[in-house]
This record gives C-alpha cells, structure tokens and sequence, in this order.
C-alpha cells in the first residue's frame, strides 16, 4: 500500500480509545514487517479462522442503538471493528509486533464503510477480514482502501493511495 499524508483517525477508533485508553498507548515505535514463514503464516491464518468462527454478525445499530461504535466483541457479537479489534489483540498476545497489525478502513463491493486488519509482513501486506475468510494480500481483494493505523504509533493514521484500477461491467440479454 502507499501511504501518503496524516489524516484523522475514524471517529469509532477516538470513542474505543477514549473508552479504552490502555489498548491506544501514546508511544511511537518503529516500525516492523514481520518475516513470513510458514509457521507464521499458519499462525495468522488459525487465528483469523477462529476469531471469524468465534465472533457472531451484529451492527452497531443492533448492539448497541448507534451507527458506529468501536469496542471488543460483547457476548461473542459485533460487526467489522469488533473483529478487527479482536485480531488485533489475539495476534499482539501471541508475540506478534504491534507496528505490523494495522487496523485498516475501507469501502466494500457495496461501497460502505469496512474495516479490515492489515499485517505488514516480508511478503506485503496481508488483509485479515470478516467477510472473506482467506487472508489475501491487501492488492487482492475486493476493497478501495481510504487509511490506516500508522506503523510508528497506533494513535496516528495515515491516508492510503489506493489508485488501482478496477473494471464493472454488466451483461445483458
């Protein structure tokens, strides 16, 4: 991906901080791309099927009266953010470096609002995702990536250049 300016981050990610000051920590660090082998690569596709398997579809709307709202899976339901955020926090407990798993905004096929899980790894960056069970590289999916965490700090966000070129087309009888 080709990152460009600092932007602002989501309005769902400042409300889960301010609920969650401990999981947004103010630091900066370097940032890492993490070697895939395959050991690696098994451990970030189990741990993207079984927090897929593990967590129900809800909307914010659903769960909680509101559009959007950012926080950890709540009685094993949530929508994309909740999965992101859960991937996110399995991933950094199993000794995975925090610079590498960025959480990641974009629109879908449907032209909405998505949020992914972007790990930056030695073979580019990979998409972990809710609505596409394998883990793919970001140029491989379906999504106009808008921005993400910035690999320094996870309390900054930076736009994503995303100019790939995509084709529709419909058929008619």
């Amino acid at each position: 991906m080709i990152m460009r300016t600092a932007v602002k981050a989501p309005v769902g990610y400042v409300q889960f901080c301010r609920d969650n000051s401990w999981a947004c920590p103010k630091e900066s660090y370097e940032p890492v791309v993490v070697r895939l082998d395959e050991a690696r690569w098994n451990e970030l596709i189990a741990i993207n099927k079984e927090v897929n398997r593990r967590i129900r579809p809800m909307t914010d709307a659903d769960l909680f009266g509101t559009e959007e709202h950012w926080t950890y899976p709540v009685n094993g339901y949530g929508d994309c953010e909740e999965y992101v955020l859960e991937k996110q926090r399995v991933l950094t407990e199993a000794g995975w470096p925090k610079s590498a798993l960025l959480i990641t905004v974009a629109k879908d096929i449907q032209n909405a609002g998505h949020a992914v899980l972007t790990v930056r790894t030695d073979h580019g960056d990979m998409i972990l995702d809710n609505q596409i069970e394998a883990v793919l590289p970001w140029y491989s999916t379906p999504y106009r990536y808008i921005k993400r965490q910035s690999a320094n700090s996870p309390v900054k966000w930076t736009g994503i250049s995303d100019t790939r070129v995509t084709t529709v087309s419909s058929v008619s009888n």
